[in-house]
């Protein structure tokens, strides 16, 4: 017997992959593993349609029982008419043993076991002898047999293993494991009775199939094409890695189109082709001309099949072998059929000529006028060659629902519209003209791969200057989301160009784009140039002619005028009737434009419509961008939860359609997001992407908000020279818009670093800014960074006024932070119990934001100013405070781990906002509470209590951190 406890099979290669959303059935598996390892036999039927991981939980229940003898065979449809021909395959390598283990008991099995024999045993003493056989075998080791496809065995092995499953709990250290197709709905529950414990394996979820998929192409995989890998995969594991196998890493990567019949040929295909091979003549036609009608819609109901039947004079009938065969379902008034590549392999494997007759009943059926589109689509498939007035009545009929918000007809579906309304055509500029359309439909309606591909077609056709024009206009549209800025402006222009004098609408919007460019690229010359070529463009709004007119006088420093022109934008007169509701991009401009003058409530009502208008109108690519001006309106009111919930749909949403560089954008809004958190980590990892990517593709605007983010961390952190040094290299390469708004976060590291570079010039123009715009919260920073740079005196009445506005204004987090400023000048100027007032509220606030970082600044200098540590937000006690705290006081503990980790008394002092001689003081009563002469000594004694600094509170560890020293200062 031991020469057999070994794997007995051969078993399929393996992936190496995690099992993903298979947790509940791979538990079961091991259970059984568990049992069979016992005293207690057990049984286990898993079901699933093909590819759902049927053999991969086989392969899992082979590797799970150690030491165990595992038989293992698989169905065979071809063997179903040979009685126990399952049996054979499953104990070929044992069956020598059996007659010494059963001895006269053996016998039924073995003339079971010789196939093609005549007189074959009675059944029950075949059944009998495997279960016996069975239990004889597991005397020295467990046994399991793994039966995969077993609905395929022939009848009499079939039964055995199903008499054996139902009774092998009375048989000690024996597992069977079966697999087998899961019925469809119409078969009821199949053929295994109820008596064997079973498991489904649904398709996987959403989050598992795209988990699987990051396994199987662990390198980089083109957001487009993992879109229609999930998609086309629809949860099904199998199908998955198919998809990917037969694709190249350039394919995977976005760098070559996918083959044309990817997801119509294959394993899946092979798996229906015998049930479509045995469905009678009359069937095979209706389920084709099902496949055709929903060849340009998802759904078919029943109604439609009837007619198309009927037209066709074929009896509705005729589907119900269809559906007993599992190819079709009849669900809810809906025909549908099991997979969408099933649908689509039936179509695609029909010759030319069976499509364009199914096409043709298709187009004589579909007569409503809402139907209008899909018929002529229909009637183009069903053309035979080039029809130039076919094709332009498609093409007018695709113009007609340009704009219209209730047509059902998706973007995609008007792409693939006028790209075979461009093979209908009969010249070149017109096939280029319609393929550079159908591309743009594409971008809209978030299939980057698919714009591409019809880009390319449109290329090297056209000769007229107002074709090539249209398509440098979609290819700049592409590059300004996914590619290099600076190239996606040029192209614009060169658009806006040859469009100028016979397409204004479209020169309107390659300008449009092209100062859009400019603007996240931080070119403010080339912004304001663009920005009077716009407001001078024929057919331009009044709205966007006085935002770019506000935008240009804002750069160039004329708030005023600035300010005024933007505030014209917002008003019903100023757009002079322009409809918002029926151009979101229109909406994006709005909120910019309340936003630069301070009308926070009404930035973030447009962003909220331009959101929820942008789905609506299926413009996949508009949303991601307007859920981070959304992002941006919800940070200006303190809404940090909202605001991260808001990017992360925005990145899904970029990603999912290919906008690299809207997802660029959206990871330095989640860098901000979790600077204002306190969530360092995130911080960092978002604000590192922000900045590779963005350098590469010339992003300044993401480059520099990350960056703010970062110094916007230090200062949580309470490292203002980091901060500073970030800030002032913003304030001279950054974005010009995130210089002018990082302003009070310059101030504030430069005062509490003690950095003697100025300041003042720099919030001069923030001052200029703020009273032009009267925003009130920009208005109470500005008061807030007087206060800081200002005596005493004046200091106390600057800082009242700002948290006076800010009780105004809402703007809980900026409350918080003047707060605690306020505060920390207060305990330097020895007024602790004002200092403790005016921190509490701070503390409060910075908690209920879920400011953790900023939240432990503040608990930080609330020892210092004397108010005990002894409860943490949730109620408990706290029990972080080392034993040290007992013989030194907050203040003297704070500097002695400073000093402990290397840092000079100068750092010292900068870092907590005091003077040297203060520093100076304190480490001598810390020398003389500890009795020690030395840092030496002090280090000592610090690296010697019972808590290490790793395990210190966040706000110690930041403080004891070593600062960047200058020119050897001690």
């Amino acid at each position: 017997m031991r020469n057999l406890v070994r794997v007995i099979g051969t078993p399929a290669p393996a992936l190496g992959l995690r099992f993903r959303g298979r947790g509940a059935e791979q538990n079961a598996v091991d259970q059984l593993c568990w049992s069979a390892r016992g005293h207690r036999g057990a049984a286990l039927l898993v079901l699933g349609q093909p590819g759902m991981g049927r053999t991969a939980l086989c392969e899992h229940a082979a590797t799970a029982l150690p030491g165990a003898l595992v038989l293992r065979t698989r169905g065979v449809a071809e063997e179903q008419d040979v009685p126990h021909s399952g049996l054979h395959a499953l104990l070929r390598p044992v069956a020598d043993q059996l007659p010494t283990l059963l001895g006269s008991r053996a016998d039924p099995l073995v003339s079971a076991l010789e196939l093609g024999r005549v007189a074959v045993p009675a059944p029950g003493a075949v059944l009998s002898a495997f279960l016996f056989a069975l239990g004889a075998l597991a005397t020295e080791h467990p046994v399991l047999c793994c039966v995969d496809d077993a609905d395929r065995l022939d009848p009499a092995s079939r039964a055995a293993l199903g008499f054996a499953a139902r009774r092998v709990g009375s048989v000690r250290r024996v597992g069977i494991l079966l697999t087998a197709r899961a019925p469809e709905p119409e078969d009821g529950p199949g053929e295994w009775p109820a008596g064997i414990p079973a498991v489904t394996l649904p398709p996987l979820a959403d989050a598992d199939a795209a988990a699987l998929l990051a396994d199987l192409v662990p390198g980089q995989l083109d957001p487009a094409v993992r879109e229609a890998l999930l998609a086309a995969g629809a949860g099904v594991p199998g199908l998955l890695v198919e998809l990917v196998d037969a694709l190249t890493p350039e394919q995977l990567a976005g760098g070559a189109p996918l083959p044309p019949r990817l997801f119509t040929d294959g394993a899946l295909l092979r798996r229906y082709a015998p049930r479509l091979r045995d469905l009678p003549a009359d069937t095979q036609r209706l389920v084709l001309l099902a496949a055709t009608a929903q060849e340009f819609t998802d759904t078919l109901d029943t109604d439609l099949l009837l007619r198309i039947a009927q037209h066709a004079g074929l009896d509705p009938a005729r589907i119900e072998p269809a559906e007993r065969a599992g190819v079709v379902r009849t669900d809810a008034d809906l025909v549908r059929f099991p997979h969408p590549l099933l649908r689509q392999a039936i179509y695609q494997r029909e010759p030319l000529a069976g499509r364009q007759a199914a096409h043709a009943v298709l187009a004589e059926v579909l007569t409503s006028p809402s139907q209008r589109l899909r018929r002529l689509r229909h009637l183009a498939a069903s053309a035979p060659g080039p029809n130039s007035r076919l094709g332009n009545e498609l093409a007018s009929a695709v113009t007609a629902l340009d704009g219209s918000a209730t047509s059902g007809d998706s973007h995609l579906d008007r792409a693939e519209a006028l790209a075979r309304a461009a093979a209908l055509a009969d010249d070149e500029d017109t096939r280029a003209a319609r393929l550079a359309d159908a591309a743009d439909h594409a971008w809209l309606a978030g299939r980057p791969d698919r714009a591409r591909a019809l880009l390319a077609q449109a290329s090297g056709r056209a000769t007229h200057p107002a074709v090539l024009g249209r398509i440098e206009l979609v290819r700049g549209g592409i590059d300004l989301r996914a590619g290099i800025v600076e190239d996606a402006r040029e192209a614009l222009l060169l658009a806006a160009g040859l469009l100028a004098g016979t397409d204004p609408a479209r020169a309107l919007a390659a300008l449009l784009g092209a100062a859009e460019a400019s603007w996240l690229a931080g070119d403010i010359p080339g912004y304001r140039r663009i920005a009077r070529q716009l407001v001078r463009a024929p057919g331009a709004p009044a709205g966007l002619r006085d935002f770019h007119t506000g935008m240009a006088a804002t750069l160039a420093g004329d708030h005023a005028t600035g300010v005024t022109a933007l505030t014209r934008a917002l008003t019903p007169e100023g757009r002079g009737g322009e409809d918002l509701d029926a151009d979101p991009v229109a909406l994006n401009r709005v909120v910019l434009a309340a936003l630069m003058v301070g009308r926070v409530d009404v930035a973030r009502a447009a962003a909220t419509r331009a959101v929820g208008r942008a789905r609506a109108l299926g413009l996949a690519t508009v949303v991601p961008q307007a859920l981070e001006h959304l992002v941006y309106a919800e940070l200006w009111t303190g809404r940090h939860g909202r605001a991260r919930e808001h990017a992360l749909a925005g990145l899904a949403a970029a990603e999912r359609t290919g906008q690299r560089n809207r997802a660029v954008h959206h990871h330095a809004a989640l860098a901000m997001v979790a600077a204002l958190q306190g969530d360092p980590h995130a911080c960092q990892q978002h604000a590192a992407v922000a900045v590779d990517h963005g350098r590469a593709h010339g992003l300044g605007l993401a480059v520099a908000v990350a960056g703010w983010s970062l110094a916007r961390l230090d200062l949580a952190a309470q490292q203002p020279q980091l901060a500073v040094e970030r800030l002032h290299l913003l304030a001279e390469d950054g974005h010009f818009a995130v210089a002018a708004l990082a302003v009070p976060c310059l101030v504030e590291a430069a005062v509490l670093a003690g950095d003697p570079r100025p300041v003042r010039p720099a919030l001069e123009r923030f001052r200029r800014w703020a009273e032009a715009t009267g925003d009130q919260t920009l208005t109470a920073q500005l008061l807030r960074c007087q206060a800081m740079l200002a005596e005493p005196a004046a200091a106390d009445q600057l800082f009242a006024r700002a948290l006076t506005l800010h009780e105004r204004t809402g703007a809980a987090f900026e409350r918080a932070r003047t707060h605690l400023l306020y505060g920390e000048m207060l305990r330097r100027r020895r007024r602790p119990s004002a200092a403790r007032e005016r921190l509490r509220r701070a503390l409060l606030t910075f908690d209920a934001c879920g400011a953790r970082v900023w939240a432990d600044r503040v608990r930080a200098e609330l020892r210092v100013a004397g108010q005990a540590d002894r409860v943490d937000p949730a109620g408990t006690a706290r029990t972080d405070r080392p034993a040290l705290a007992t013989q030194l006081t907050p203040q003297q503990l704070r500097i002695a781990r400073c000093v402990a980790a290397g840092s000079t008394n100068r750092e010292v002092a900068v870092r907590l906002s005091l003077s040297p001689r203060t520093v100076d003081h304190h480490l001598r009563n810390v020398f003389a509470a500890l009795g020690i002469r030395s840092r030496v000594e002090l280090a000592r004694i610090i690296a010697a209590e019972h808590r290490t600094p790793e395990t210190w509170p966040e706000r110690d560890r930041a403080a004891a951190r070593p600062a960047t020293r200058r020119g050897g200062q001690r």
